[in-house]
């Protein structure tokens, strides 16, 4: 089910601490430098997450083509969007979810 609610650092903090809750060998997250990820108290949580296996990898600013997430939005936006997802709020979360379950089968993204 969709968030539907503020996404803000408090948020993104509280998803970190739970994934790096048990995690059971190294694992890397990359960031792009959006103001969440950046912030203050973001910052601060860095060295616990990494006392618990989680590394946070920051992107070079001014990057999308190194933000996997960026090209699969570019391609939404531009390459598989249909029109009655802009009829409104809801419809564009069903069309956001129906791409993200799909992805790999119905949509996938060839660099050829």
């Amino acid at each position: 089910m969709p968030i539907q609610q503020i996404v803000d650092s408090d948020f993104v903090i509280a998803c970190f601490d739970e994934f790096s809750s048990e995690l059971p060998r190294k694992t890397v997250v990359a960031m792009d430098n959006s103001s969440l990820h950046t912030s203050k108290a973001f910052k601060s949580k860095i060295p616990e997450w990494e006392s618990k296996n989680l590394e946070i990898f920051n992107l070079p600013k001014s990057s999308p083509q190194l933000n996997l997430i960026e090209i699969l939005w570019r391609f939404m936006k531009y390459e598989w969007i249909q029109w009655w997802a802009y009829k409104g709020w809801s419809y564009l979360v069903k069309y956001v979810d129906m791409v993200i379950c799909g992805y790999g089968t119905e949509y996938e993204i060839n660099f050829a």
